[in-house]
């Protein structure tokens, strides 16, 4: 029940014999915070809700950012294949790997001191980087052990089944429903980055027989297509750069308690200079960026759009090589390009 307040319309109050006291009228005068008796109280201010085109304004820019990290992260990470490489036989890659995530993780630190800071609410539940950084070392260990063993148009091949693996994991994790034209996009982008891995050329398609390195290197492609909607999934709020620092922790534990008979009897002082040109590109540019591009991605965008980025990689690799060794593929390999960068404004589009 309420009750009216004397002389003045449309302003009531709760009635207060719903609390066994007798209704009394409300306190007017000067001292009371009105301005003379009789006055009317002040209206009650109300909570203002940002309009519903705002909301979806914000939505869509969010996912406008999410499209350009990880564009910037492919063409980072296509760097990774053309330097790792050259160094991939010279140390063992847990060892390698490890030493990477330490300083990758002690880099990432310094931004987060500079930046969110650490909260002891971004670490109450530490299982859930020793699982992501668990799933990330697993493939970087495995795609440098296949890259011994395995050339890299093998294994680029198979890492063009990642975004559809992840697409299968984004339903099972968080039911990301993969509309048509998604799968559209996903498959011209499909053919697209063959087309650029195989240098236009069916003879190489018909040719392709994978071995050890190419299974190694596929295992490693399934952990990475869950890291990306496990992330979102287990992701409580915290900023990106914490997270990715937690994870970044998490996974030199994993790597050291795995490699560390590696780490001990390798001879760091002897190794060649491009190994440690390559490692600082690793855990620059390489990790600790990528890493957060990629954090920040998975939070704005479904498994499978974030995934579908992989398919640019081969063109960059192409950039990449020839920019560092002169090696231009024929023209046509154009059209494998122009593929993937359709397919990827088809999932624009479809933001």
């Amino acid at each position: 029940r309420v009750q009216s307040v004397p002389g003045c319309s449309g302003l009531s109050r709760p009635s207060s014999a719903l609390f066994g006291k007798p209704n009394k009228p409300l306190p007017v005068g000067p001292g009371l915070g009105f301005a003379s008796a009789g006055a009317c109280p002040p209206p009650l201010p109300c909570r203002q809700f940002p309009p519903a085109d705002t909301y979806k304004k914000k939505k869509s820019m969010s996912a406008a950012r999410g499209h350009a990290a990880m564009l910037g992260f492919s063409a980072l990470v296509s760097g990774s294949f053309s330097l790792g490489a050259q160094v991939a036989g010279l140390v063992d890659p847990g060892a390698l790997m490890a030493l990477r995530f330490l300083l990758a993780g002690v880099l990432i630190g310094v931004m987060v001191v500079a930046g969110p800071g650490f909260r002891r609410q971004y670490f109450v539940v530490p299982w859930r980087y020793l699982l992501l950084g668990g799933l990330f070392s697993v493939y970087f260990v495995l795609m440098f052990a296949g890259l011994q063993t395995a050339s890299a148009v093998s294994t680029a091949a198979v890492f063009t089944l990642t975004p559809i693996m992840a697409a299968g994991f984004g339903w099972l994790l968080l039911r990301q429903i993969t509309t048509r034209s998604m799968v559209l996009a996903l498959a011209i982008g499909g053919v697209g980055a063959l087309w650029v891995i195989f240098r236009a050329d069916i003879g190489l398609l018909l040719a392709f027989d994978p071995g050890r390195g190419e299974v190694l290197f596929f295992i490693g492609s399934i952990a990475h297509a869950v890291y990306t909607p496990l992330s979102r999934k287990l992701n409580r709020g915290e900023p990106p750069l914490v997270f990715t620092f937690g994870i970044m922790v998490a996974g030199f534990v994993v790597l050291a308690t795995y490699a560390g008979p590696q780490i001990i009897a390798t001879d760091w002082a002897g190794l060649p200079a491009r190994l440690w040109i390559t490692l600082a590109y690793l855990v620059i540019f390489a990790s600790a960026a990528t890493f957060f591009l990629l954090q920040y991605a998975t939070l704005h965008l479904p498994s499978a759009k974030v995934m579908a980025y992989t398919y640019l990689t081969p063109s960059f690799v192409i950039l990449w090589e020839g920019a560092l060794h002169a090696h231009w593929p024929p023209g046509r390999i154009l059209i494998g390009v122009g593929l993937s960068i359709l397919a990827l404004l088809m999932l624009l589009r479809n933001r």
